[in-house]
């Protein structure tokens, strides 16, 4: 059952189909369609994200405004357990510390209440803001994904593997 977070300044809370066009205007932003893309019909891109069963995704509000989201999906083989973390964000918010805010907030409710030791996330190598964000909540590296994903130009674009350990989460500030 979806649950609602609260965080130091965030709430997440199961996404809503009434979210679905604030959503895919914060995705047609160039900042987050560069790294999220979607195609044409960013509604539908949002909506086909919604249907995947295997994520849980949850809208990020702040100050009762959808601002973005925040999904995570969990490998179940009992021998490689682990989450994985995504997150988009409106770029008019950057800056504020509410991505950092989102992420710490689901890796504890990941940690705490789905008893997950490891927690992964996968920025583009070359996303410094992202990176910065998910080190203040003790995300490390972990390696260098080469030629990891396409780039909206048809190149093929490195990625991070930054990983958490349930004892290594910070706590707010």
């Amino acid at each position: 059952m979806p649950t609602t977070l609260r965080g130091a300044q965030v709430v997440l809370r199961p996404t809503d189909p009434s979210d679905v066009p604030v959503l895919a205007a914060i995705r047609a932003k160039p900042e987050v369609y560069a790294r999220w893309r979607g195609g044409g019909d960013l509604v539908a891109a949002v909506r086909e994200d919604l249907a995947d069963s295997g994520a849980e995704h949850l809208s990020i509000e702040y100050g009762g405004a959808v601002i973005g989201m925040i999904q995570w999906a969990a490998e179940a083989e009992p021998d490689y357990r682990h989450a994985s973390i995504d997150i988009y964000l409106d770029p008019a918010v950057h800056g504020r510390g509410l991505g950092t805010d989102a992420v710490r907030t689901l890796a504890r409710h990941l940690i705490t209440d789905h008893g997950h030791h490891r927690i992964v996330i996968d920025p583009a190598a070359d996303n410094a803001a992202a990176i910065r964000c998910y080190g203040k909540v003790g995300f490390r590296p972990v390696g260098l994904m080469r030629s990891y994903e396409r780039g909206p130009d048809g190149t093929w674009h490195d990625g991070l593997l930054m990983d958490l350990l349930a004892e290594e989460i910070t706590q707010a500030p």
